[in-house]
């Protein structure tokens, strides 16, 4: 037996509120933040002699963006997939700062959080890479990377990129500035 709330999210299932609406104003909403904040369609000026951006114009250029979006069933399942699987990642990054949290010990009134440094680069790497393959794997790259990969370890090509990542690794290491005070 279903559960009154598992029917009804059947229900915004079946009328396609996760493959219609909520896609929709998730473009909309990111799309018309962006115009929003880089002003690419100019401002103007009103009558009380402030600058304001086109909200017209960007409204317009969000929706049909959005209906673009959310009429190519790809696409929408990529956002969904991509969005559940950041969700995961999320989890994971909050699960880890809780276990780190037990050996904390609160003097700070701010709380606990990754400081500047080593450690919140490292982390904040990992998480893009997380994100970079959670979008490869809802395209369908990864495994195709993986499966070229795993065959051709020992190609030219794949050293190159391995020789290379090295190379532009240590150039970073070596030409990186030092911090102020002298550390």
């Amino acid at each position: 037996m279903v559960s009154a709330f598992r029917g009804v999210l059947e229900f915004f299932d079946r009328i396609g509120i996760y493959d219609v609406v909520l896609p929709f104003l998730l473009v909309f909403s990111i799309v018309f933040a962006i115009l929003e904040k880089s002003k690419v369609f100019g401002t103007e000026v009103l009558e009380d002699g402030k600058r304001y951006t086109k909200k017209n114009i960007n409204s317009m250029v969000a929706f049909v963006v959005a209906f673009l979006v959310v009429a190519s069933s790809e696409i929408v399942r990529i956002i969904n997939e991509s969005l559940a699987n950041m969700v995961i990642l999320l989890m994971l990054a909050v699960s880890f700062l809780i276990l780190i949290g037990v050996f904390y010990k609160a003097e700070d009134e701010e709380g606990f959080w990754l400081s500047e440094g080593g450690w919140r680069t490292l982390w904040i790497i990992i998480m893009f890479v997380g994100i970079v393959l959670i979008f490869l794997n809802s395209l369908g790259w990864l495994e195709v990377l993986w499966e070229y990969l795993y065959t051709k370890w020992d190609s030219t090509v794949v050293g190159s990129v391995i020789l290379l990542a090295i190379v532009i690794g240590m150039m970073y290491a070596i030409t990186k500035s030092p911090k102020e005070g002298g550390k």
